[in-house]
């Protein structure tokens, strides 16, 4: 460890400094927590009864204070700051948010003292994007880059790294034996990463690395791809790109609004907290699922029927089911207006309503143009006629009984539920509809076998809500949202792709995924096909290699897969090495309680231990489990002292980590799935959830993909 350079040896503060560094820190953190308890209670004793306006807009005063206090809540074992720049030179008091100083402490908000000083810097203020990019070959006017260990929430460590000094970087304190190899060489960062998993996802806001900041920072005008290999940080990345784009576009995007796509509930339950921790309250979060509630989803399709109804074609079937019921006028229409009657001829009826259908616009906004349209044709007439009619005339045509019967016999209302309800029961509807874009057998594989007699008892599917959606977008258009993260976006058709673009048409996405971890029967094999169908084509791609959590003989073990599961992509690498990390032992008999003695040595380490297997697989090891004493909690469920092991079904293992993992029968999860290409990348994903360490028990033979 080093000690600090002082900013001023003159003044007193650096000659304790140079006595006790490590205690001036302290003292520099209890004020910051002092002077972040003052804004806080400055907010709280702000009065709004004196204050002018409506009612209403008392409400959303009121509720910006409570979310402001919300924000400013201090976290007993939260850093307030977990680092600190020296800079060489003064920066200027625009870059510095209100401070011409040469050092910053760098953390999670923003914290001034009573003079509006900055006492930490928000780690999204320009100020602070060295402490994640500066480096010796480019160290970005900064003399030395210290970061902080904690203990319990007490500052307990620091670590220097002298940028302006090439051979300073040799004499950091070194890695112990099975820990990280990040350059520089950083035993606080190591810690750091390697903390143990206890609870919901954690930040990364002090182990951010330069590629991941790159991504971090990327402008809101652009949508970025992120391909990432297990443990490279992806979802981390997301997050912490929303936290960041929240921090540099305020306005815009509470205005806008932002979401989060993740690809179950136990998934977001698990990331919940992130933002939070940022500081960020007011992110939503939904599944594709709960985007396109229209229905409540009651029954379930074959891997080959959600495959055609995810498959983009089925957009164009929806929408020339949409304009079936269009129909070409035949008989004028006559309007009565006191002792007058005008005609409109079916000939510029059929012009009018043609017109409306070449411009493509939205189903009911059309048909909200057309009496509009029809009532301007009578006011010519009346204009030749001698009349001088105006707006409020034209209004008044528009509402005739006449021009309404004309116009909704030529576009008549459609509802999207019962429009899909009728198209998946009728087939000759569905024929006409699909006709040149799904053979007979796909036509009959999307066509439900038992009709139901309506919309209302129909056995909605999962990807029949995306179809009502699709069509509900045709009849009126979906809000757009400034900003959209969608995680494990792999897993998702090219349908569900579109109903999230349209939700982003006007505002930019975050697309984060592994081809090698797609498990679902449509699952992408190209990010740019993907991003045609998110409606994104000009989306920049970035590729994480890197991994920072899974151990390096973990994702070494589980890349011999990606030949046979993604071709395509470069094996991960990992900054770890944890010679032992990986156990693989064969259990000729007694398997369950070879599953049970690995789950007590597991839970002897500190964290959390997960015991992945097949969905089928799971009641059985419940039961054994129960019977054992040994508690047990569901995915997503936050673990506690007394409960630090999870059960978790091979499907719902995406996105989650756990210190320790017990991986149960590799080949029973292959075989929980609809083809061999899947089960291998469902193991994939099963094999790279483990931080610390993994142990997989097989009796039956291995896939010989596995070597």
């Amino acid at each position: 460890m080093h000690s600090p350079t002082p900013t001023d040896p003159a003044s007193t503060d650096a000659v304790a400094a140079d006595t006790d560094p490590l205690g001036r820190e302290r003292s520099h953190l209890a004020a910051s927590r002092a002077a972040l308890k003052a804004m806080r209670e400055d907010v709280e004793a702000l009065d709004l009864r004196d204050v002018t306006g409506t009612w209403v807009s008392s409400l959303v005063l009121q509720k910006q204070i409570d979310e402001r206090i919300k924000a400013l809540a201090d976290l007993a074992h939260t850093p307030l700051f977990f680092g600190r720049l020296d800079y060489l030179h003064a920066i200027s008091e625009a870059e510095s948010e209100g401070s011409g100083g040469e050092q910053f402490y760098i953390g999670r908000r923003h914290v001034h003292d009573a003079g509006g000083d900055p006492m930490v810097i928000d780690w999204r203020a320009p100020v602070s994007q060295p402490f994640y990019r500066a480096s010796r070959k480019d160290p970005m006017d900064v003399a030395k880059r210290r970061r902080f260990g904690y203990t319990g929430g007490e500052l307990t460590a620091y670590e220097d790294e002298n940028l302006s000094d090439p051979d300073e970087g040799d004499s950091l304190p070194q890695p112990s034996a099975g820990g990280t190899l990040i350059a520089p060489r950083s035993a606080l960062l190591a810690a750091e990463i390697e903390k143990p998993r206890v609870g919901p996802m954690r930040d990364i806001v002090a182990t951010i690395q330069p590629e991941q900041d790159e991504i971090v920072r990327a402008d809101i005008t652009g949508t970025v791809c992120v391909q990432g290999a297990p443990g490279t940080g992806k979802t981390a990345v997301g997050l912490h790109r929303v936290a960041y784009l929240l921090y540099a576009h305020r306005e815009r995007l509470a205005r806008t609004g932002t979401l989060v796509v993740g690809p179950n509930r136990s998934f977001l339950q698990y990331i919940e907290q992130v933002l939070p921790a940022l500081g960020e309250l007011d992110v939503a979060q939904a599944t594709v699922q709960e985007l396109v509630g229209h229905v409540e989803v009651r029954g379930a399709d074959t891997a080959d029927t959600a495959r055609i109804k995810g498959d983009a074609r089925m957009a164009r079937v929806l929408r020339n089911a949409v304009r079936a019921g269009i129909a070409l006028p035949t008989e004028p229409c006559v309007v009565v207006r006191g002792s007058r009657r005008w005609r409109v001829p079916a000939y510029e009826l059929e012009e009018i309503v043609r017109e409306l259908m070449d411009r493509d616009i939205r189903y009911k906004a059309a048909a909200e143009a057309l009496p509009q349209r029809i009532a301007h044709a009578v006011l010519v007439k009346m204009e030749h006629g001698g009349e001088a009619p105006d707006d409020r005339v034209q209004d008044a045509v528009a509402r005739n009984a006449a021009v309404k019967a004309t116009a909704k016999a030529c576009w008549p209302a459609v509802d999207p539920v019962k429009l899909v309800h009728r198209l998946l029961s009728d087939a000759e509807f569905l024929a006409a509809a699909a006709d040149g874009l799904l053979d007979a057998d796909e036509q009959a594989l999307v066509l439900w076998s038992k009709p139901p007699r309506s919309a209302r008892t129909a056995p909605w599917s999962a990807a029949d809500a995306v179809l009502i959606d699709e069509t509900a977008d045709l009849v009126h258009r979906t809000a757009s949202l400034g900003h959209v993260v969608v995680d494990e976006a792999q897993d998702l058709s090219p349908m569900q792709y579109r109903a999230i673009g349209r939700r982003c048409t006007t505002g930019s996405a975050t697309v984060l995924g592994d081809l090698a971890q797609g498990t679902t029967p449509w699952a992408t094999d190209s990010w740019q096909e993907a991003l045609h169908h998110l409606g994104k084509d000009g989306a920049h791609i970035e590729e994480l290699t890197q991994g920072f959590r899974v151990p390096g003989e973990v994702i070494a073990y589980a890349s011999r897969l990606l030949p046979a599961i993604a071709p395509g992509l470069a094996p991960a690498t990992s900054v770890r090495d944890a010679p032992g990390s990986l156990t693989v032992r064969q259990v000729p008999s007694g398997r369950d309680e070879a599953v049970l003695a690995a789950c007590h040595d597991a839970l002897r380490h500190e964290g959390s231990v997960g015991l992945i297997a097949a969905d089928a697989r799971i009641p059985v090891l419940a039961g054994m489990l129960e019977a054992a004493g040994l508690p047990h909690l569901a995915p997503g469920t936050e673990t506690t002292a007394d409960a630090r092991l999870t059960l978790v079904p091979a499907t719902l293992a995406k996105g989650l980590e756990y210190d320790y993992v017990v991986l149960d029968e590799p080949a029973a999860i292959i075989t929980g799935e609809p083809d061999h290409r899947t089960g291998l990348r469902r193991l994939y994903v099963s094999l790279t959830r483990a931080v610390s360490g993994l142990t997989v028990l097989h009796t039956e033979p291995l896939p010989e993909e596995l070597g």
